[in-house]
């Protein structure tokens, strides 16, 4: 694919252009289609106020420009003196003593004079006004955003000058000033708030884990989701560059030797994804999400009884292999979950404890959305669990086995899970109980599995290896019982192609297929450890794939080899580690495992292993 040339022709055509647009011909009464499609984009478009000087308005204002500077007044400079203009005047026939009071008066005149032109002279012209340049409005710089000045704000009778940040003209200065301002005070008296509350109420609130959001808070809880956003978004490309390599061979890398090998195939190691947090728990489940193809959700928890703690319910995408996309945590270890099929953001989860419960991922929340009451809880850990179709009231519901021997039924009814038993499992014969009484007992429900195409009919594994084919008709009897196994039965499964076919694993070392026509298995494969889960492929009705608790994943494809795997794999290194789960993707050619560390750990099948059959 990445040696393929692919050659692309750019025209000058719209690619956004309608080409289906008709118009009704008035000459041949019909609809006809238009054949000349306008293919011009405009991209930016800008109204100036320029005017030729050619045009009618042009010549209008060269005219008005030229009359208004005719008609201004021509400036001239002001006379020096009036003193300096001197009149000959004839003498009058006076006494010579006014005639010398007369010079004496013109020669200061005169001095006068001489002087006023003497500062005149000293004094330099006027600066012209420099010429106002234009702002370049496509400039950041140059565009009216910045403030030279620090303009006063009114506050009672006195004005502050606050210093200007340089801030758009758009947006307010004080606006953000003023959200500033209430936010220092609200932190203030929730401070202070805080220091009155007593020891108890505090300690209240931080086991329930509860944090009551302000107004305020309420508001900036948009901004911080688009943070969030973009922050994801950076993530992803930060992984993506980190694990280059490893994306290239999931999407382009096929192991060559295949060719030569002939049947047999092999498994690439893609990511890991591990959090620091469930390093100590095993992973008990593994679930794809139906709707988004990268999405996986992990249990964790623990398998051993002296070892129960917390659990934890990760959900991870291929997209960012470092940190899971959502986390919630539990007092008990999670055992089981499903992933809803018409409501892809509700997961069932089962619990240690005997509970249930229901995550919705589209609320912000770490708790379940809805969980069951104690009435209704089981006795034992929860094996399995599975959903449903909707009921004729569009009611979700699902279905989850126990070690206290129940199947039960639990529907979303408005915001409570009511519970109903469907089947309890007992074991034939009675028990010898104090003073001569006869107790039964109860079987100890391990898996179970619905069938893909009969709604009513479904399959249970016990601890006693039996198998039961039961129908949720009938509460009180069972359809068949297969003597599948001698140890508990781990998983049991549909074949997803075939209606009559099922597969089962156990402890006993042992891979079983069956009809559930017929008591005995078409098919036994001893692995020669016990196997924790095995699971069908979504490509082919005859490849399925197990693993075994020492750490290796075995892939069988009957069309090719109905005698042994074509591949078996060392997934774990460690040592006293345990491979528990596996998992094919709908979609592309990879398998998950987990194991008791908390890591998960995808692998790609090469070609021999997914071949399609015919």
């Amino acid at each position: 694919e990445l040696k393929q040339e692919i050659t692309r022709t750019l025209t000058a055509d719209n690619p956004q252009a309608p080409q289906n647009i008709v118009r009704f011909s008035f000459k041949e009464r019909a609809y006809k289609l238009v054949d000349y499609l306008d293919q011009t984009a405009i991209h930016f478009t800008l109204n100036g106020n320029l005017i030729p000087k050619d045009s009618d308005e042009g010549r209008r204002q060269s005219i008005r420009s030229s009359t208004e500077a005719e008609e201004a007044p021509v400036e001239t400079p002001a006379e020096t003196s009036e003193q300096a203009e001197v009149k000959d005047e004839e003498p009058t026939g006076d006494t010579e003593g006014e005639e010398e009071g007369a010079g004496e008066e013109v020669a200061e005149a005169a001095e006068a004079a001489e002087v006023a032109e003497a500062a005149e002279a000293e004094e330099p012209p006027p600066p012209k006004a420099p010429e106002k340049k234009l702002p370049n409005q496509f400039n950041f710089i140059e565009r009216a955003s910045t403030t030279p000045f620090y303009p006063l704000r009114e506050r009672g009778c006195q004005s502050e000058p606050i210093p200007s940040l340089n801030f758009s003209a758009t947006v307010h200065q004080w606006d953000i000033y003023d959200a500033y301002v209430e936010e220092l005070i609200r932190m203030e008296k929730a401070k202070e708030k805080e220091k009155t509350k007593p020891q108890a109420v505090k300690k209240e609130e931080e086991k329930r884990g509860a944090r009551r959001l302000s107004h305020v808070e309420v508001q900036h809880i948009e901004p911080i989701t688009r943070v969030a956003k973009a922050a994801k978004i950076a993530e992803r490309m930060v992984n993506l560059n980190t694990f280059d390599d490893i994306a290239q061979d999931f999407k382009y890398f096929e192991d060559a030797s295949d060719e030569f090998r002939a049947q047999q195939g092999t498994l690439l190691p893609l990511w890991n994804f591990q959090y620091e947090k469930t390093k100590k728990l095993a992973v008990t489940a593994i679930s794809w999400n139906p709707k988004y193809k990268d999405l996986f959700a992990v249990g964790y928890g623990s398998y051993d009884f002296m070892k129960q703690g917390h659990g934890m319910v990760l959900l991870y995408t291929l997209k960012n292999p470092s940190f899971p996309e959502y986390i919630f945590s539990s007092n008990t270890g999670v055992m089981c979950l499903d992933f809803n099929s018409e409501h892809p953001h509700l997961i069932a989860v089962g619990f240690y404890d005997g509970n249930v419960a229901i995550y919705n991922l589209r609320k912000e929340t770490s708790q379940p959305s809805y969980k069951s009451d104690e009435s209704g809880k089981h006795s034992g850990p929860v094996w399995q669990v599975k959903w449903q179709k909707d009921d004729m009231d569009n009611n979700s519901n699902f279905f989850s086995v126990s070690s206290d021997g129940r199947i039960v039924s639990w529907t979303l009814v408005k915001n409570e899970l009511v519970h109903m038993d469907v089947i309890k499992l007992s074991v034939e014969g009675t028990m010898q109980g104090p003073e001569g009484l006869q107790l039964q007992t109860l079987g100890c429900g391990t898996s179970f599995d619905f069938h893909k195409k009969i709604d009513y009919l479904f399959l249970v594994g016990t601890e006693e290896g039996k198998i039961y084919k039961c129908s949720k008709n009938y509460s009180s009897q069972f359809l068949d019982v297969f003597e599948a196994h001698h140890m508990a039965v781990d998983t049991i499964s549909w074949n997803p192609f075939h209606v009559k076919v099922f597969i089962s694993c156990s402890s006993d070392w042992t891979v079983k297929i069956w009809d559930h026509t017929i008591k005995t298995p078409m098919f036994v494969y001893d692995l020669s450890c016990a196997v924790g889960d095995v699971a069908w492929s979504p490509y082919s009705s005859t490849v399925f794939a197990a693993v075994t608790i020492d750490g290796k994943a075995h892939v069988f494809d009957l069309n090719i080899n109905k005698h042994e795997a074509l591949c078996t794999q060392l997934v774990v290194t460690r040592k006293k580690n345990k491979t528990t789960h596996i998992q094919f993707n709908p979609v592309f050619p990879i398998i998950i495992v987990g194991d008791e560390r908390g890591l998960i750990t995808s692998l790609k099948l090469s070609p021999n292993l997914r071949k399609m059959p015919k």
